[in-house]
C-alpha cells in the first residue's frame, strides 16, 4: 500500500484513503468533500490526523498512510502502513466496549473513555500494512 500522494482521496468502494508518512514537512488538505461531509487531513512523518466536519476522527503517532477507512455505527476498519510501530487514536462512541482485531487476530476488548477515544498500538515496519477492525460489542 503506497502513501497517498494527494493526501486524501475517495475510493470506488465508498471508503477514503489518506496520509503520507514519508513527508518531512507538515502538509494538509482542507475541505475535501466525501459523502456530504468535509474532511481535513494533516500529515507528515511525525503525525497523521483526520477530521470530519471539524471533529476529530483519527490520529497516529508517528505518521501513517491509511487506506479503505470506513467509519459506521458498528465501529471502524482500515488498513494502515508506516515506517515503525504506531499509536493510533480513533473517535468512537463514549464509554462503549469494542473488539479490536489486527490482521484478523483478536487483540482484545477495549472500552472507550468518556470522550469516546480509543487507543491502539500496532507493530508496523516499512512497506507492510496491517488491517485494523474495531467493532462495537
Amino acid at each position: 500500500m503506497p502513501v497517498i500522494e494527494e493526501l486524501i482521496r475517495s475510493e470506488a468502494d465508498g471508503s477514503i484513503s489518506f496520509g503520507n508518512y514519508k513527508l518531512s514537512k507538515k502538509s494538509k488538505s482542507d475541505n475535501f468533500e466525501h459523502k456530504g461531509d468535509l474532511y481535513k487531513v494533516k500529515t507528515y512523518n511525525e503525525i497523521t490526523k483526520l477530521e470530519r466536519n471539524a471533529m476529530f476522527v483519527y490520529e497516529s503517532v508517528p505518521g501513517t498512510a491509511v487506506s479503505g477507512f470506513v467509519a459506521a455505527d458498528w465501529g471502524v476498519e482500515f488498513q494502515v502502513e508506516g515506517e515503525k510501530d504506531v499509536q493510533i487514536t480513533v473517535q468512537l462512541e463514549d464509554d462503549t466496549e469494542y473488539a479490536v482485531t489486527v490482521d484478523g487476530v483478536p487483540a482484545g476488548n477495549m472500552t472507550t473513555n468518556l470522550s469516546g477515544k480509543l487507543n491502539v498500538s500496532v507493530e508496523l515496519s516499512e512497506g507492510v500494512h496491517a488491517a485494523i477492525r474495531i467493532e462495537k460489542i
